[in-house]
């Protein structure tokens, strides 16, 4: 049995009648509404040249960029192959500057009034957020795909075994998912100031201090406690030990800490941000 609506124009859209509702902050609705939401954005991504370009394109480029024009020579100055370095750190990069995207996306349907029409739908209040999270999810994982894929292209491997590998790749997820946290916290939290665009300028220099750019030791010595203990180059060590070999416990745990405290530090200022924004177009 459907119900049908008609209007002036000869299109007749059918809606299914609904045989099992679920009331609206119920955790079956929550789940539902979510991924419904999640596919949502995915689609708004994909079709949005833009988003796609910062967020999976540029960074395949800039792989294979950094090993045209730096990889050799970094190689040959360390006896090390450049790309166990050069892959960590690109799938940072896409994660981060994918969720920047997202975060300027964020920002114009907020600004458009998108926000507020979705807040007064009978959907899960929580799904618009978490959905915004899953759907940062499958892309840092899509992402992480395709740039080990170039990777392997240009000599990258899992010489830890496949474990090992899968290990590396989860890391990326974690660290982008904490990362969307904060870009969200920041763009919920500013119609007008430009903070995540800062944080972009704050990203590209980042990536050129860490330790999948160069070695740590290439930096000045003064330099070179704050390149060791950055965020990024945590989870590049931990990523290069899961690969080529080396220390794995103290870097991870060091990813683990930043990557768990963003998501202490930002999760209530981005719920708390949402709801504001949703209830107030800008």
């Amino acid at each position: 049995m459907t119900t049908e609506y008609r209007s002036d124009s000869p299109a007749t859209v059918t809606f299914p009648e609904v045989i099992e509702p679920h009331p609206e902050n119920s955790l079956t609705a929550l789940f539902s509404h979510s991924l419904l939401q999640t596919k949502r954005l995915l689609l708004r991504w994909a079709r949005d040249p833009y988003t796609m370009l910062q967020a999976i394109v540029y960074p395949a480029l800039m792989l294979l960029m950094f090993w045209a024009v730096l990889g050799i020579s970094i190689t040959k100055a360390t006896g090390v192959n450049s790309v166990f370095g050069t892959v960590p750190m690109i799938t940072l990069v896409g994660a981060m500057f994918g969720s920047i995207a997202g975060g300027l996306s964020l920002k114009k349907e907020w600004a458009d009034g998108l926000l507020s029409r979705f807040w007064v739908l009978p959907v899960h209040r929580a799904s618009g957020l978490l959905s915004r999270l899953m759907a940062e999810s499958v892309r840092i994982v899509l992402t992480t795909v395709l740039i080990i894929a170039v990777g392997f292209a240009i000599g990258f491997r899992f010489n830890q075994g496949i474990l090992a590998g899968i290990a590396l790749m989860l890391l990326p997820l974690l660290f982008g998912v904490s990362f969307a946290t904060m870009v969200t916290a920041l763009a919920v939290n500013a119609a007008k100031a430009p903070l995540v665009e800062i944080l972009s300028l704050l990203c590209t220099l980042l990536l050129f201090f860490n330790s999948g750019f160069v070695p740590t030791g290439a930096y000045p010595t003064w330099l070179q406690p704050f390149v060791e203990n950055q965020p990024m180059s945590c989870a590049i060590d931990a990523m290069k030990g899961l690969s080529m070999g080396g220390p794995v416990a103290e870097p991870l745990l060091k990813t683990i800490a930043w990557s768990v405290g963003g998501l202490l530090i930002f999760t209530y200022p981005a719920v708390r941000g949402y709801r504001r924004a949703a209830g107030n177009p800008a």
